[in-house]
């Protein structure tokens, strides 16, 4: 009887994720048939495909041009890692047979609750990068190397709205990532873009991407950013690509009297970085962070905050004086509707 029970667990196993399988490549065939159309017609090569959209499947898929990348979720039980990689193999073949996708450009990484920038590490060397439009824009994104691509298709109406908004502005993008909101403004027609992280790995990133549009980004240490502005050398090039921390760069800014027309913060949740100094707590300290950026705004300019840990709540009478609009609404694109996205508000002087 062991023996015959021990079969039919495997057997029972096979069957549960072979159902599963055909549920998600029947569900990717409806939402790829009206998504790629509407794809086409957005000018969009990078959209959310599935979200978990069945419960028993926690898969996360994002469609990359020909290419799919995307996670498994974190369960809430604990499950043999064999079993879980014959689990996902079986996902790959739907996800491949449905999209008619080689499983070579099929990138399925797992996620789990992650503190810090644990999300940005390197979780591969597999380089498989490719270059995508948006917007009439091109970014590159890496599809097999971390957990995020380098390109968040949940901001592509953010970044949009703030291109439209940048021409003639001064332009600060803290916590930049890859600079694509700052490309966007770039391309906007903006008069200067400064973005600020605190990786390299990002900031060349960043150069690459305003490369591909056709503009040069400078690179340099927060440090040498402030001393050029006293300098009598060249006209710096209109788009700089800053390293430093972001509370501090922020209060080097007010000690030099800069300011910005428009600010664009859409930091972390959470980060401890070695390189910062202390951590960083969203929750705790976007009041601070809010007010410092307000506090450098030009007379009529605008903040662009967006926020993405669980369980945010912003208080607007934190901030008095500043015309504050939840900007959720706006920014909800075709394949996120019905679907948790960051919060957004703009802060307004």
């Amino acid at each position: 009887m062991r023996g015959e029970s021990g079969k039919a667990g495997p057997m029972k196993d096979e069957e549960k994720t072979a159902a599963q399988a055909e549920q998600l490549g029947n569900r990717l065939l409806k939402r790829s048939k009206h998504l790629k159309k509407w794809a086409r017609r957005a000018g969009v090569e990078v959209f959310r495909l599935y979200d978990r959209d069945i419960p028993e499947i926690p898969l996360v898929l994002d469609y990359y041009a020909g290419a799919v990348s995307g996670a498994l979720y974190e369960r809430p039980y604990e499950k043999e890692e064999e079993r879980e990689q014959r689990w996902l193999a079986a996902m790959t073949e739907a996800v491949s047979a449905a999209m008619d996708i080689p499983p070579a450009r099929i990138f399925l990484k797992q996620r789990s609750r992650q503190r810090g920038k644990a999300q940005y590490q390197k979780q591969g060397e597999g380089k498989c990068t490719q270059d995508i439009r948006e917007g009439g824009l091109t970014f590159r994104v890496n599809l097999s190397d971390y957990l995020d691509t380098g390109f968040f298709p949940d901001r592509r109406k953010m970044r949009g709205l703030v291109g439209k908004e940048a021409a003639g502005k001064e332009v600060l993008n803290l916590f930049c990532y890859t600079a694509s909101f700052s490309v966007y403004a770039a391309a906007g027609g903006a008069a200067r873009v400064d973005s600020v992280d605190l990786s390299n790995t990002y900031l060349d990133w960043g150069a690459v991407n305003f490369g591909l549009n056709g503009f040069r980004a400078e690179k340099l240490a927060s440090g040498d950013f402030f001393r050029s502005l006293s300098s009598a050398g060249p006209v710096p090039p209109p788009c700089r690509l800053i390293r430093g921390d972001a509370l501090p760069f922020l209060s080097a800014a007010a000690g030099a009297r800069l300011s910005w027309d428009i600010i664009i913060m859409d930091p972390p949740a959470f980060s401890n970085s070695k390189k910062m100094k202390g951590a960083l707590d969203l929750r705790r300290d976007h009041r601070e962070l809010i007010s410092r950026c307000l506090a450098l705004l030009n007379p009529g300019g605008k903040l662009w905050f967006s926020a993405n840990p669980r369980h945010f709540k912003l208080c607007p009478e934190d901030f008095p004086g500043a015309l504050i609009k939840d900007m959720g609404p706006s920014i909800i694109d075709e394949d996120f509707r019905g679907r948790r996205i960051p919060l957004c508000y703009t802060f307004q002087v």
